[in-house]
């Protein structure tokens, strides 16, 4: 792996040598793994980009090893702290100790994400696990510049059937780069890769489903859920192929109703609900989560439990007020349609919406509703999507638990 950037007579130790103005060195001290075009002494040079380059403060002292973007206001991604030589090595040493976080926290499991990005000191790159499939993410230059050295480390330390890249995301064009993806190695996935989660087998679309194939990042909370729905009468929104749907059935759930406005993931949740042996009490109903939840409550259909789980309504800080009319649009609505003592689940996964924000929209959805609801417990993803206590945007998914009198 190439670790010099282009010949120049700044350096530091063989890199590219990036100086930060004066005063902009407490963020990336702090622990946080981004640094902003704002925040560079100088514009950012085009040909370090996907490079690792070497970030020194405004006395030349150094500071971290970044990788240089291709674009944006998001220019230098921590690498590491130390001086160190950033070579194959060092990236086998990378995914070693992310793959081994998720043995020593969840063992040997089929549905599993292996490298969080930032979080796991590799940034802008996805891997996940199904089964004996990768399917792997690039989100940058740099992560795109590693990417054959992570396949052949991937194929040493995994031995996988097949490597599939899920890189057509368009947060790429944020670096000038295109959306792609295909096989990268061996074997190309079936259209429905089955995975067990718990009590629960689910079919993933692996080369076209969202995200990279499953949302991952709900596998606790949906088996939380499945031990609370017993003889309950269950709404799930946005439910995409059933991910609380079918735990919600395989947890006795007297009736189960998954809303979305997909076909073709409806037809995922119906081959789910019939390999777990549950579609007898599952209905599918395609149709924009927003409008069926208006219809439900001028009907006065009522539910045991409401799960909301509703796709970013947010990609920028600039749009949050509109996300916060919609969350609060939602959690309103399921909040007027729930039985006293019903559970209210409801998640956001818009990074750009805080805690404290999600959860004031959701008190004020409940005053408005005039519905009194206690927060039973707050939760996020689970252990193999860790995340960093300087940077809040690693920690994206928020999920309240809450019951209404």
């Amino acid at each position: 792996m190439t670790t010099a950037g282009s010949p120049t007579s700044r350096t530091e130790f063989g890199l590219r040598a990036i100086a930060l103005k004066r005063g902009r060195e407490d963020r990336l001290k702090s622990g946080h793994p981004w640094i902003f075009a704002g925040d560079l002494a100088e514009p950012l040079p085009a040909d370090v980009a996907g490079a690792p380059v070497a970030v020194l403060d405004h006395r030349g002292g150094f500071l971290a090893i970044a990788v240089a973007s291709g674009g944006g206001g998001l220019v230098l991604r921590v690498l590491t702290r130390q001086r160190e030589v950033i070579d194959q090595a060092w990236l086998a040493g990378r995914l070693s100790s992310a793959i081994a976080l998720r043995r020593r926290w969840l063992g040997e499991v089929e549905g599993v994400r292996l490298v969080n990005a930032e979080s796991d000191g590799l940034p802008a790159l996805i891997v996940d696990r199904y089964g004996p499939f990768l399917s792997v993410q690039s989100l940058s230059a740099g992560a795109d510049r590693m990417l054959p050295n992570v396949v052949e480390e991937l194929v040493n330390l995994l031995s996988p059937v097949g490597i599939y890249e899920r890189s057509d995301v368009a947060i790429r064009a944020l670096e000038g780069l295109p959306e792609r993806k295909g096989v990268l190695w061996g074997e190309e996935p079936p259209d429905e890769q089955v995975i067990q989660e718990g009590k629960a087998r689910f079919l993933v679309d692996i080369k076209n489903g969202q995200k990279t194939g499953f949302f991952l990042d709900q596998r606790l909370n949906r088996q939380r859920l499945q031990t609370l729905c017993g003889g309950k009468r269950v709404l799930n929104t946005f439910c995409y192929s059933g991910g609380f749907s079918i735990p919600a059935a395989i947890g006795g759930a007297a009736s189960v109703v998954g809303v979305d406005v997909s076909a073709s993931a409806l037809d995922l949740a119906r081959h789910n609900a019939e390999i777990n042996k549950v579609g007898e009490r599952c209905q599918w109903v395609e149709a924009n989560a927003f409008d069926y939840l208006r219809e439900l409550d001028r009907d006065r259909k009522r539910f045991d439990v409401v799960v909301l789980d509703p796709p970013a309504f947010t990609k920028t800080r600039q749009s949050v007020p509109g996300a916060m009319r919609g969350y609060k649009e939602i959690n309103l609505r399921a909040l007027k349609i729930l039985e006293p003592g019903g559970l209210l689940v409801s998640s956001s996964c818009s990074h750009h919406m805080d805690a404290e924000t999600f959860l004031s929209v959701i008190a004020e959805a409940a005053a408005d509703a005039g519905r009194h609801l206690r927060m039973v417990d707050y939760t996020g993803p689970g252990p193999d999507h860790p995340s960093l206590p300087a940077a809040p945007e690693t920690r994206y998914l928020k999920c309240f638990w809450g019951v209404v009198s």
